[in-house]
């Protein structure tokens, strides 16, 4: 008896090892598939190599935002959004091969040292980095280090016949998202986000701040192009302007329940005038922002359809250091739209083809071209107007791609970097005067103007170039190419948002905002009141 019961104990436990098997049958398929490559493949192979390929062949067929990040790629994609880095704290262009520093970062280990705007750098360390076509990664891997660490670099000074050399401690470097912050008339402030990083919502707070003091009672937030970051930023910033108890955004996956963000009582900027710009770049945290606002009726979007980047990664750390971002859930506005756009999974390609796309098809052009059926009507929830699901979030006004300037021979130039390089050479020759006679920003974006010298720079760097002169496209460009060189030559006088400041003279989505919140019966009319 004591036999059969032993006996039967074992059946049971083999029938469990079978259960357990079964269940496990494809994973266990996997693991004898690279055992069998390792130790019994003709050739010599990287298991490395093979597992990553495995993972990135498995994510390739689900959607186009499930991706693996080996170390290397974990650690750049985190450092921009996690508001800093260990550097010697400078912005730099790499023009013809060498780096000219933009900005000297104020209260940096650089500018400490004395490093100023305009200098090349031409050696780090050991490693002549002008001149050698060396990649822009590779300089920042020499430039950037652990905080306390030195690091030795050899600059060109203009009127300087030597070499300047500099030993620089390197530090903890902050990273800013907020480009520009600014009054535009007397009572618009202007705030431009490139991406929603851990510090956005404080920089953002701080900006509000700032501009209240000089006057600001309505608000143009600039989210164009920016490709979104952190969601619970994005729920900080749609927070500031919603009263307490309004849904922001929920998430929903078949594997995850809903999740809902409601916003609190802390919003700074619950009543003023909104407007917010989007385009076709505007993706993720940028369309949860937008989607909530326009959902509430609390602000008017001008633009271009979002990109529709609705699919919620969650982050799976490895124990290499690699990652792996999978899609968990997809985001969804107030009214229940989803924000991420269709797509057929595996084909990555056609997704990414998504853009070109929607210009071949018009839709950049006229708003006419965009149809959405009846079963993606949604109403907002106040004033009950229309807006439409099925990716992307479309703009209460819709503002087309300007044409007008943009020409083949305009995209030539920049794309060679020959704006840049004139904008760079000026300022170069004329720093000191420039500096003297435009102490404050105001009189040089009143007084200051490109000559005609500088443009025949340009054109004569494009001949050397071999672009091709385009006699009538240069001329419809020309206003376009001056402000730009006079926007890069204020960026290095005095910083990005003079920058922009001077740029937003040619972006229509910005005149029409400035037009809209300065007209408080279009305003209310766009948001149904």
């Amino acid at each position: 008896m004591r036999k059969l019961g032993f006996a039967l104990l074992i059946v049971l436990a083999l029938a469990t090892t079978v259960q357990a098997q079964r269940n496990n049958i494809h994973a266990k398929k996997l693991q004898l598939a690279l055992y069998a490559i390792e130790n019994l493949y003709v050739d010599t192979t990287s298991e490395r190599k093979l597992v990553e390929d495995a993972i990135i062949g498995m994510l390739e067929k689900l959607d186009p935002h499930s991706t693996y990040m080996d170390p290397e790629e974990t650690k750049e994609m985190n450092e921009p959004l996690q508001g800093n880095f260990d550097g010697i704290g400078i912005q730099f262009n790499l023009l013809t091969d060498t780096v000219y520093v933009i900005q000297v970062i104020p209260g940096g280990p650089s500018e400490k040292v004395g490093l100023m705007a305009g200098d090349r750098i031409v050696q780090v360390n050991d490693t002549v980095i002008a001149g050698v076509k060396m990649k822009t990664s590779d300089i920042m891997r020499r430039l950037r280090g652990p905080k306390g660490t030195e690091v030795n670099v050899k600059v060109k000074r203009k009127n300087r016949p030597e070499l300047l050399d500099f030993k620089i401690t390197r530090g903890k470097i902050p990273v800013y998202s907020l480009d520009a912050a600014y009054m535009a008339d007397k009572t618009t402030g202007y705030i431009k986000l490139n991406r929603f990083a851990a510090s956005s919502a404080d920089e953002f707070r701080e900006a509000l701040e700032k501009l209240r003091k000089e006057g600001m009672k309505n608000l143009i937030l600039d989210l164009q192009g920016n490709g979104g970051g952190y969601l619970n930023i994005a729920i900080d910033l749609a927070d500031e302007f919603l009263e307490k108890g309004k849904l922001i955004v929920y998430t929903r996956g078949s594997k995850m329940p809903r999740e809902e963000a409601k916003s609190t009582a802390r919003g700074d900027f619950e009543k003023g005038r909104l407007v917010i710009l989007v385009d076709e770049s505007s993706a993720s945290a940028s369309e949860i922002v937008s989607g909530a606002i326009q959902d509430w009726d609390r602000g008017v979007i001008v633009g271009r359809r979002t990109f529709g980047k609705g699919l919620v990664q969650k982050p799976i750390p490895l124990p290499d250091g690699s990652m792996m971002r999978l899609t968990v859930s997809r985001y969804y506005t107030p009214t229940g739209r989803c924000i991420q756009k269709p797509y057929e999974s595996g084909n990555i390609e056609e997704y990414h083809r998504d853009l070109i796309e929607r210009y071949n098809h018009g839709e950049l052009m006229s708003a006419d071209s965009i149809h959405f059926p009846d079963s993606l009507r949604f109403s907002t929830l106040e004033s009950k107007r229309t807006v439409y699901g099925g990716g992307g979030i479309m703009p209460d006004v819709f503002i087309p791609v300007d044409t007008a300037h943009y020409t083949d021979y305009h995209r030539k130039i920049v794309a060679a970097g020959i704006v840049n390089r004139v904008a760079m050479n000026y300022i170069d020759a004329n720093r000191a005067e420039l500096s003297s006679r435009y102490k404050k920003f105001d009189t040089y974006a009143r007084d200051f103007q490109i000559d005609e010298k500088c443009l025949q720079e340009l054109l004569t760097m494009a001949e050397e170039e071999k672009i091709p002169f385009e006699e009538e496209q240069y001329n419809r460009s020309k206003a376009l190419i001056a402000l730009q060189l006079k926007a890069l030559i204020a960026r290095d006088l005095f910083d990005m948002a003079e920058y922009f400041h001077i740029i937003n003279a040619d972006n229509p989505s910005y005149q029409k905002a400035l037009e809209i919140i300065n007209d408080k019966t279009t305003y209310n009319r766009l948001l149904g009141k």
